[in-house]
């Protein structure tokens, strides 16, 4: 059975005043015993969406961890790519990133249009995703690889025109990415500039290490919380940062309700 269409269901919650929580799990860092270990915490820690991918993926382990997290898991499983190469039919949809922050055709376009016939063929359902790198204190394999200058940390102007012109083009998700192993999260300041500048759901992600910075990106105006590499260092992670999600939602569906 084809899921409920995933923008929908990010609309839906924005709508409503609802966070979400994705946990970025990339293949070449992550084991078949790491994932089962994460498998067993969702059960009692929930997470809203799986996002698997990465800048490189050197390893052949992307397919057999898309297909354990759908034999063990209802989560929504979400392709995170960085080429063409990375693309694989089991998963549930894919973030198709256009990395907005860059002047490099390559990731804006280029490999998009190598995609494209896979994408056609495939049933993924595709969300077009502006994707925003942003310096957070050293340079990133997303922005070597991409060979792009990532976004000035304190220059929430330029985030919030960047943001808002995807919006225009027609992106239906704005991403706004410190990066993995980031030194500090994307300031409070950036998300509500761009919180601000457009209507579209708002993904953040990057150096959140920690229940405060999860909490503080989600006052800030994040419709979903990212959350990767502290995974993987502490699985234990996992439950802070969901119960901050949760009581977040508690409160939104509580305020819904009085004012109903």
């Amino acid at each position: 059975m084809r899921l409920t269409s995933l923008y929908d269901g990010l609309s839906k919650r924005r709508t409503h005043g609802r966070k979400a929580l994705a946990v970025l799990l990339d293949p070449d860092n992550l084991d078949e015993a790491g994932c089962r270990r994460l498998l067993e915490l969702s059960e009692t820690h929930p997470i809203d969406y799986f996002f698997v991918g990465g800048s490189l993926v050197m390893t052949t382990h992307q397919a057999a961890l898309i297909r354990l997290l759908k034999e063990h898991s209802a989560v929504p499983v979400l392709l995170f790519p960085s080429h063409s190469l990375h693309l694989d039919p089991q998963a549930d949809g894919i973030l198709l990133l256009s990395l907005i922050s860059g002047r490099n055709p390559e990731f804006l376009i280029g490999q998009h249009v190598i995609a494209a016939p896979l994408l056609r063929q495939s049933n993924l359902q595709i969300l077009p995703t502006g994707y925003m790198l942003v310096d957070t204190g050293r340079q990133t394999t997303a922005s070597y690889v991409s060979g792009t200058t990532p976004l000035p940390y304190d220059k929430p102007s330029i985030a919030a025109c960047t943001a808002m012109a995807g919006e225009q083009l027609g992106l239906r998700l704005i991403y706004l990415d410190g990066g993995s192993g980031a030194m500090y999260p994307v300031s409070t300041t950036m998300i509500r500039a761009v919180r601000q500048a457009i209507e579209v759901p708002l993904v953040v992600g990057g150096g959140i290490n920690t229940a405060d910075k999860a909490q503080a990106a989600l006052e800030a105006g994040a419709d979903v919380i990212v959350v990767g590499n502290q995974i993987e260092k502490t699985p234990e992670f996992l439950g802070d940062v969901s119960r901050v999600v949760q009581a977040f939602n508690t409160v939104s569906d509580a305020v819904a309700h009085k004012s109903s």
